[in-house]
């Protein structure tokens, strides 16, 4: 089977989160003469294949087999890969089942490796990814198997394929507000706190404001108000409560305490509760390390193209490999059509990804 045929094997399955829709029990078939561990749980699938080549380090390859709901909007059938012009069709086609095939026929080929050769797949990155990769590698450390390198493919190229991975990622935290008043008459202004007067005081200081400079690798953390709601849609009441609700993409100079500490710069005292939560953790991996250095030899050879380093864009489940201390690298197709209807992949892009990744694994 060629890698565009598997793609599509892996495309036919309407694997929605956190369904997988068999496909870890066709790729366990499909990869002989690799050991395998099944971690399933919570209703998610989660498959590690790997094999021991030599005594060398060992090479992880990573990535989801779910997708998001199709929506609507589709010219055909999202789970009936389409094929029109040299473009694939279908959900998933991008994000990220392209570099799955890619990886899974570049590992059926290796003949050799100087390490162990492994893969990890999971079927809830889409979702909450509680029962996902974190407990996968959780795993793997009880039993001694974690990676020393991974590659998530994950699609990271943006103009064309092949100018860009990823070296790091931002981290999340979400946060709410809740700043109380006194409700009341609106004739009667004197008699009652207004919130929203209140909080309109600070907004200028606070909305959009970057709590950083950034360097290097990461934009600035910028504090990000993404809600705010208050009264009951009635001109003559004014309201006794107002929600706030904000994120922050945070680098790694601005932590959880960092922005506790610049809410209250600008609410102490007012009467208000703050809860704060934080998703993903930022993390970046050394552009000189073993596993950048073969990944951007590798482009460069199959592409022509010397790949810009970025942390750019939202979280995947390379952040729970970085908690573990992996080296972790991200690189697949372009982003352009993910999550959105008539998602689609060029052929000649999948097809130079699994070279790529011939390329990463015959040097490493």
């Amino acid at each position: 089977m060629e890698v565009t045929d598997l793609l599509i094997r892996l495309l036919s399955a309407p694997s929605v989160t956190p369904d997988d829709a068999g496909l870890m029990e066709f790729v366990q078939e499909y990869l002989p003469g690799y050991e395998i561990i099944r971690l399933d749980e919570g209703g998610v699938k989660n498959l590690f294949m790997y094999r021991k080549f030599g005594e060398g380090e060992h090479l992880c390859f990573a990535g989801h087999v779910d997708v998001v709901p199709p929506g609507e909007g589709w010219r055909s059938d999202p789970f009936t890969p389409r094929i029109e012009k040299g473009v694939i069709t279908a959900r998933g086609a991008q994000d990220m089942k392209s570099g799955v095939a890619a990886f899974v026929e570049a590992m059926k080929r290796a003949e050799r490796f100087n390490g162990t050769l492994s893969l990890l797949l999971t079927s809830d990155e889409e979702g909450d990814a509680t029962y996902g990769t974190r407990i996968m590698l959780a795993h793997l450390r009880q039993i001694g198997l974690l990676p020393d390198y991974a590659i998530v493919a994950e699609p990271t190229c943006e103009e064309r394929f092949g100018d860009a991975i990823k070296i790091g990622r931002r981290g999340s935290i979400n946060g709410v507000i809740e700043k109380r008043g006194r409700q009341g008459h609106a004739a009667y202004p004197e008699k009652a706190v207004n919130p929203i007067h209140k909080v309109s005081q600070v907004l200028p200081h606070m909305a959009g404001v970057n709590l950083d400079e950034g360097d290097e690798f990461f934009a600035p953390s910028q504090f990000v108000i993404t809600d705010i709601r208050a009264g009951m849609e009635v001109t003559n009441v004014t309201p006794g409560k107002l929600k706030m609700m904000f994120n922050v993409r945070n680098n790694t100079h601005t932590d959880l305490k960092d922005v506790e500490e610049f809410v209250h710069r600008y609410f102490s005292g007012m009467d208000y509760d703050l809860k704060l939560s934080q998703s993903a953790k930022p993390f970046v991996t050394d552009p000189d390390t073993r596993v950048v250095r073969v990944l951007d030899r590798a482009i460069a050879e199959v592409t022509g193209l010397a790949p810009k380093h970025s942390t750019a864009g939202g979280t995947s489940d390379a952040r729970f490999f970085a908690e573990y201390g992996v080296k972790v690298v991200e690189f697949g197709v372009r982003n352009d059509t993910i999550h959105a209807p008539n998602e689609r992949v060029p052929i000649d892009e999948v097809e130079g990804l699994y070279r790529v990744f011939r390329r990463v694994i015959e040097a490493f």
